[in-house]
């Protein structure tokens, strides 16, 4: 097949573009800046101003099946309105010019794989969320609603559309683990808040390993948790993670302070979302990496 990737240059991104092309598939990605994209040998890689412009009509040529991960880091930085405005329109004004574009194509891929997040169910203290769970409430839930929303416009053209609502994703270089490391380390890492909030988590295979299966499963549409069934709280993660690197966490973070230090950006860390993965695993996916521990095994061997 022959797969256009968006968001090539992250931390997902990178992994599915070269699993993808490790198994045979042909790779074109749509980037800011195409000469950092080419993250696999032979992948081809056209320039795309995602809030700005649609993507380029040549990028189309006999592509078979969208992989959309393009969208502006949510953690990194306190949320002014800037960076909410950024955030937002990364997603859903790419994606809508995303959309716009498949349907001026002549001849239009078959399926649209399109990120959402789990920020999608807000802060929901002990209830388990399927993909059947109401929206929550705040920035994150109104946009994921919104992005997943707007994703699902390619339906009215044909194509089969699923949002992945990912968790957080585990990996052995970048994103949220890279950030965890230094305070563990250090012997002065510890749980956030109370600690009790529940934290929806997957390893980087498997979240590859899920976006494959909803490219190839013809059956699956709409919207699939990317979480590990494994769930554990905060403060179960963070007994795991130093168990791991052989390290105390005797040095929680109140709450009250990570809202003074991140502002509203806290939203986005302290929300409790115990979610369950039900239609993925009902599909047939098996995940390599169901349990915490074993999954941090996995990827910080040598690190302790």
């Amino acid at each position: 097949m022959k797969i256009l990737v968006t968001g090539a240059t992250g931390m997902v991104g990178k992994a599915i573009c070269r699993e993808l092309a490790n198994e045979g598939h042909q790779i074109v990605v749509l980037s800011r800046h195409p000469e950092n994209a080419r993250v696999v040998p032979g992948a081809e890689a056209f320039h795309w101003e995602p809030e700005a412009e649609l993507p380029p009509g040549q990028a189309w040529d006999g592509v078979d099946a969208i992989v959309h991960l393009a969208g502006e880091p949510v953690v990194g930085s306190r949320w002014t309105n800037e960076k909410k405005r950024h955030i937002h329109d990364s997603r859903i004004k790419g994606t809508r010019h995303l959309v716009e574009a498949i349907g001026a194509s002549p001849v239009r891929p078959k399926v649209l794989v399109s990120a959402s997040a789990v920020g999608y169910y807000g802060d929901r203290g002990d209830e388990h969320l399927d993909e059947r769970a109401s929206p929550g409430r705040g920035f994150l839930s109104d946009l994921c609603q919104e992005w997943e929303s707007t994703a699902a416009g390619a339906q009215a053209i044909g194509l089969r559309v699923a949002q992945v609502r990912i968790g957080v994703v585990l990996g052995e270089a970048g994103g949220a683990l890279d950030k965890m490391l230094l305070p563990f380390k250090l012997g002065v890492g510890g749980r956030l808040g109370n600690g009790r909030q529940w934290f929806p988590w997957i390893h980087i295979d498997d979240i590859t390993g899920i976006i494959k299966h909803l490219l190839f499963t013809p059956f699956l549409n709409g919207p699939i948790n990317g979480v590990a069934p494994g769930n554990v709280t905060n403060e179960e993660f963070t007994h795991a993670l130093a168990s791991v690197l052989h390290r105390p966490a005797i040095f929680p973070v109140p709450e009250f302070a990570l809202r003074i230090l991140l502002g509203e950006m806290a939203e986005a860390i302290m929300s409790s979302q115990r979610v369950i993965p039900k239609l993925i695993l009902d599909s047939g996916y098996r995940f390599r990496f169901p349990m915490l521990k074993p999954a941090l095994q996995d990827l910080l061997k040598g690190s302790s």
